[in-house]
């Protein structure tokens, strides 16, 4: 099993993540997220469709630097940006978002000249990575595609946890992407609770990135961080 990496974003558990994968023995790659945590860049790299997206990103990126602790922010800095091995004769090789690039979204629909030109940098059979938190699998000039999608964030309408199960025999490589239910209400509270805007409790409620928020919504976010600035 393993991770390929954007541990505890746009919630408030990064110290409880990073402790539990350790504890399990879970290893796994660094995500851009985890990278700019643990150096204290001054933005993730993330991508935004709107003014609110990046708004909100700012929010929970400074609360992450905020309360990732020391040893979070060193567990993270050592994840390794790529992990590889043979299966049944098959080279695999796992990262974030991209060969020697952790901020690049490689959606599905992006040309086949995008998907073979990344087969060649990663100089592999079996390629699997997440970062967009869509989960797909593609199959080119003998070369598999895998996007393991996302357990804590998913973007694709379905809120449910998703894990990748890959079977790879030396015919066939086989991706099953397991959807697992769990207390989202619980985590969505956590995350109000916590102080982070509530643009995240309903990100998550709904299994997709907000690109544009009703003015309710909206009004709520800026009334929690203004609550939060304690009127400065």
């Amino acid at each position: 099993m393993y991770h390929l990496g954007d541990l505890g974003g746009y919630a408030p558990f990064v110290n409880e993540v990073v402790e539990f994968l350790a504890a399990h023995g879970i290893e796994g790659v660094q995500g851009n997220y985890n990278e700019a945590v643990a150096n204290d860049r001054e933005h993730c790299g993330c991508k935004y469709e709107d003014p609110v997206q990046a708004e909100m990103a700012e929010l929970s990126f400074a609360w992450k630097k905020g309360h990732a602790t020391q040893k979070s922010r060193d567990s993270l800095r050592e994840l390794p940006s790529e992990r590889t091995f043979l299966a049944e004769g098959k080279r695999v090789k796992l990262f974030h978002a991209a060969p020697h690039n952790n901020n690049i979204y490689w959606y599905e629909d992006r040309p086949e000249k995008f998907f073979l030109e990344m087969a060649g940098k990663a100089d592999a059979d079996i390629l699997v990575y997440g970062h967009t938190h869509k989960p797909y699998k593609k199959e080119l000039n003998g070369k598999t595609f895998v996007n393991a999608g996302s357990v804590g964030k998913p973007k694709d309408g379905d809120p449910r946890a998703c894990i990748t199960l890959l079977e790879i025999t030396p015919e066939t490589v086989t991706a099953d992407f397991i959807r697992v239910s769990y207390d989202v209400e619980r985590a969505a509270a956590s995350i109000l609770s916590s102080g982070l805007p509530p643009y995240f409790s309903e990100s998550l409620r709904k299994g997709r990135q907000r690109s544009r928020l009703d003015r309710r919504l909206r009004k709520r976010n800026l009334d929690t961080e203004k609550e939060k600035r304690g009127g400065l």
